[in-house]
Order: structure tokens, then C-alpha cells, then sequence
């Protein structure tokens, strides 16, 4: 058997907001693009909510600007986030502290970190900044909060290069 043949652990990366149907779904949506252009086909990508409503789809504005991006998001689906969700992942990075403290609450504190804090080569808190929220906005603010995560992800991987490399 080639070592081509033998299947590679995954790698699973949650992002995590209140409702998954603006931040964490552009997230998720951000990372998966940047994950298969850098070939790294073990990699998955998902994302939940501390406060979501299993079933929901993505906001109206996340849907546009995503879109406009070249992602499509239109079969998102709210999950909200369990225990069992948050001991499967790898790392798990959230938009909030307040998410970061439900995540610790559910017993998987130690996979996961701001992701703000986490991009900036942190697995605390300390001086990070949390993403704005735009539900309910005009698209500027979707589009503001997608183009810090696009900064932020793209950080992210670099960090999780060496882990992750095909």
C-alpha cells in the first residue's frame, strides 16, 4: 500500500458566534476557501452557535456578501452548539469572549480561543477584540465584519500550517 493511500486523521476546525447565521457561516465559508486552495483536503471546517436556532439559514446580508466574494452560502444551516459538537473539534475559535465562555462551559476550554486572540499567535483573551455583530445591519457592516475575519483567517491558517500540512 502507497502512503498516498493511507487516510490522513482530520482536522476539525469549528468557528462559533450566537445565531451561525452571519459571523461564524462567512467564517466557515472564508476558511473552507482558503483551506482548498492551499490543498489541504484533511482539513473541515464547520461552524455553530452558543444561541442559534438549529435549522436557520444564513442572514440576508452574510448570503450577499458572501456571494459577491464568490462563496456561496445559500445551503447554510444554523447548528446550535452542543457538547458533543465542541468535544469533536480540534480547535475551536470563537467571534466573543461571552462564546469563548460558553465553550468552556461545555468542557472543551482547551481547543479553543478568540480568534482575534488565536490569530495574533494567543491562545488567551487578553487584548483581544471581539467581531462585531452585523445582524440586523446595512451590508457595509457585513461587509466590515468579512473583511476582518478574511485578515484574521488567513492568520489563523498560517498558525495552523505546520499542524495541518498535507
Amino acid at each position: 500500500m502507497d502512503e498516498s493511500s493511507v487516510e490522513t486523521e482530520p482536522f476539525r476546525l469549528l468557528f462559533v458566534c450566537t445565531g451561525n447565521t452571519c459571523r461564524s457561516p462567512m467564517a466557515e465559508a472564508i476558511a473552507r476557501d482558503r483551506i482548498q486552495a492551499r490543498g489541504w483536503r484533511h482539513v473541515q471546517v464547520r461552524s455553530a452557535g452558543v444561541g442559534a436556532m438549529d435549522g436557520s439559514p444564513a442572514s440576508g446580508g452574510a448570503l450577499r456578501v458572501t456571494e459577491a466574494r464568490g462563496l456561496d452560502i445559500t445551503g447554510h444551516r444554523a447548528t446550535y452548539l452542543t457538547a458533543e459538537l465542541a468535544e469533536a473539534s480540534d480547535l475551536i475559535l470563537t467571534m466573543s469572549r461571552a462564546h469563548l465562555r460558553r465553550v468552556e462551559d461545555l468542557g472543551a476550554g482547551d481547543r479553543a480561543a478568540m480568534i482575534s486572540a488565536f490569530a495574533e499567535g494567543s491562545e488567551g483573551t487578553e487584548g483581544a477584540a471581539g467581531i462585531p455583530d452585523p445582524v440586523g445591519g446595512p451590508d457595509t457592516e457585513y461587509v466590515r465584519t468579512f473583511e476582518v475575519l478574511d485578515g484574521l483567517i488567513d492568520r489563523v491558517l498560517g498558525r495552523l500550517e505546520q499542524v495541518v500540512k498535507p
